[in-house]
């Protein structure tokens, strides 16, 4: 063998120990990939499922084959809806495209438009001449097209054939070419300041006026100057609605639906992150930080909309992290959070009905005289309908997503774990510790049953107080997915902010005070900051108070140190706040003095409205801002988490006291601390 086959021999060989040695370690990178990948998690659930399926089928085939009945029944159901939307929106949308065509046709074509015009006018006289203006579109009409006669006769047809007149003195004769010449106006030589303000205010009346005729309204009878009466709104006027936001889209209702979404947005993240990483490195306006990168706005969207989906208690969680502060949670998640907060779906028609049929029998509707298929209202955990029973009583209706009770768990750890496997939250935040408190009222909050309970529970121990109202509980209508109760009337909170300063003022003292007595009078609060859980009625002044899912008794003990740790601050005995809270848990006493002294500058911050006696301005305070300088510091050096009854009461008290600052009201809380927390517990 010559040298040259020797040396291309040694060359192939070299490019098959190389070729073998890549396979190895893709191999070896597959099976790496393969065993850390989520889909070979999610593959193996769906093979341990089918197996559990096929087992339970040959154990329980009738049960197994009603299951199937539903299933195949509910997608007829779904096709049937998207098959008469698809039929809605081709008869809207054929005579539009058919007026459009035509309108172009005429535009296109003057000659022969004016020759069929001038055919309608011999055969049936001057008012056939626009015939072919019957035939378009008013809504896609194009006015700068036509004259203003062709307009008048379009909007006489659609008021049922009023004689309709756009016409002002100077038009008339203008365009009136038929009738007799008006003489000349003779002009005044100098007119008044005066009367020009008269001709601008008549000629402004008239506009208003035509507006008001074409969008359907009345004609203003005002004189001019004279200021325009406002109507004062009535109950139907001020009613809730849904977020603009809000859309209908089918809740997952089975667990492997639900693991289904959140692997897609953990894919999701995964893959944003990825593309933000590398849009930094190549310098087209990524990022080059890790958790930057994460918290995309991208990233966001993802998180925002599979929550919005999934809701149930991802997103409720997603609504309590919107409320923190950005030093626990990065600003982008709680931008994003407070998105989710904000914009809840809701369930389609035919899923509300399957709930109702499942929870009220078949014929629930024959015990109403009506029901709004679109709810007024939709949280984490159902939404709410409003209906009329047979006596004539108006009633709300919530109804509970489907599949939201039975995967609390499962919803709550694969979001808490998503957000810990990238270190969103930092060490002294104890995110564990809120999970668990965050699992256990979610578990109460999901017993509508139990809610019917604490409903007629705090109606009875509030009824001493009249500027209180608790709607009554209609039994024969509420299980433990779907709770009836009275309809009230008023407003949530969050629309009272444009209200007379006296509105206000007595909003937020009316509030306050039942955040006292709650604690220190009957021991029993409802936790859930939601201002939506308030309404106020403006006729009677009164408070309405809805949604006791989240409603809980206090150990009569904590509330009796807790009262303590407060007067403490009241009095600025700052050695008693510490000694307090090392007693109740707040602190181990191996803290260090930073630490102590953040703690208890904290809590002095918050008693300052008992300490000052005089009006207190909430619209002006910067107590959040003193506080959120505190924050950092109580993360990083907090040993130990506080007592798990802390956790609702602070989120309500902070609920409160952001609304009296949104309410911007001047109000001495030193009467109420007097009253309530010194007067009123009984030890």
């Amino acid at each position: 063998m010559t040298r040259a086959a020797q040396d291309v021999l040694g060359v192939l060989r070299g490019l098959q120990i190389v070729a073998e040695a890549c396979g190895r370690e893709h191999l070896a990178l597959t099976k790496h990939l393969w065993s850390n990948s989520s889909v070979r998690e999610l593959l193996a659930a769906n093979v341990t499922q089918t197996a559990n399926a096929a087992r339970q089928a040959g154990e329980h085939p009738g049960e197994e084959l009603k299951k199937l009945q539903e299933l195949i029944q509910e997608t007829g159901e779904r096709g049937y809806v998207v098959a008469q939307g698809l039929c809605q929106l081709i008869e809207t949308k054929l005579p539009c495209d058919l007026a459009a065509m035509q309108r172009n046709t005429w535009q296109s074509n003057p000659a022969a438009t004016a020759a069929a015009a001038a055919a309608g006018a011999t055969a049936g006289g001057p008012g056939s001449n626009r015939s072919h203006l019957e035939a378009a579109d008013a809504a896609n009409l194009d006015i700068s097209s036509i004259t203003l006669l062709e307009f008048e006769e379009i909007l006489s047809k659609r008021n049922k054939n009023r004689n309709v007149s756009l016409r002002t003195a100077n038009t008339e004769s203008k365009q009136l070419s038929t009738t007799a010449p008006t003489p000349p106006v003779t002009k005044a030589t100098s007119p008044s300041v005066a009367s020009n303000q008269g001709i601008l205010s008549k000629d402004t009346q008239y506009v208003d006026n035509i507006m008001r005729f074409v969008a359907g309204g009345t004609t203003s009878t005002s004189k001019p100057g004279e200021a325009t009466p406002v109507a004062p709104k009535n109950a139907e006027s001020s009613r809730p609605e849904l977020s603009k936001v809000a859309k209908q889209r089918r809740v997952p209702a089975s667990r492997l639906g639900r693991m289904a979404s959140f692997g897609g947005l953990f894919a999701g993240l995964g893959l944003g992150t990825i593309n933000e990483l590398t849009k930094g490195a190549l310098g087209l306006g990524g990022s080059t930080n890790m958790r930057d990168a994460l918290l995309s706005p991208a990233n966001a969207e993802r998180i925002v909309d599979t929550l919005c989906k999934v809701r149930g208690a991802a997103l409720k969680i997603g609504q309590i992290l919107s409320i923190q502060d950005t030093n626990v949670v990065s600003p982008q998640l709680a931008k994003a959070f407070e998105r989710v907060r904000q914009a809840a779906d809701y369930m389609p028609d035919w899923q509300v009905e399957r709930v109702m049929n499942t929870q009220l029998g078949p014929d629930w509707r024959k015990r109403l005289i009506s029901f709004e298929d679109k709810p007024f209202a939709a949280a984490s955990i159902g939404q709410v309908h409003r209906a009329t029973l047979l006596d004539g009583m108006e009633v709300a209706i919530k109804i509970q997503y489907p599949g939201v009770a039975q995967s609390i768990e499962s919803d709550i750890d694969n979001l808490v774990g998503m957000l810990k496997v990238w270190d969103v939250f930092p060490q002294g935040f104890f995110i564990d510790n809120v999970v668990r408190v965050a699992k256990r009222e979610l578990q109460w909050e999901v017993d509508y049953a139990r809610e019917a309970e604490y409903t007629e529970k705090f109606r009875e121990m509030i009824s001493p107080y009249p500027e209180y109202y608790v709607p009554k509980v209609i039994r024969d209508l509420t299980t433990s997915s779907v709770l009836t109760t009275e309809f009230v009337p008023g407003v949530p909170l969050d629309k009272c902010f444009d209200l007379s300063y006296e509105h206000r003022a007595h909003i937020a003292s009316s509030v306050l005070k039942l955040c006292l007595r709650e604690l220190f009078e009957i021991e029993c609060m409802q936790t859930d900051p939601n201002w939506s859980n308030f309404l106020y009625d403006a006729n009677s002044r009164r408070l309405m108070l809805i949604d006791f899912g989240s409603t809980r008794f206090y150990k009569h003990e904590f509330i009796k140190n807790y009262r303590q740790v407060i007067i403490s601050a009241a009095e600025n005995n700052r050695q008693g706040v510490l000694e307090m809270s090392r007693q109740m848990g707040f602190l181990t006493g191996y803290e260090t003095k930073q630490m102590e002294q953040a703690h208890v500058d904290a809590v002095m911050i918050l008693g300052e409205i008992f300490r000052y006696d005089g009006p207190f301005d909430f619209g002006k305070q910067n107590t959040t801002e003193r506080l959120a300088t505190l924050v950092p510091t109580m993360v990083a050096h907090r040993l130990c988490p506080p007592p798990e009854e802390i956790y609702s009461i602070h989120r309500k008290l902070s609920g409160i006291f952001l609304l009296c600052a949104r309410l911007n009201v001047r109000m001495n809380c030193v009467p109420f601390y007097n009253e309530i927390i010194l007067g009123k517990f009984k030890d």
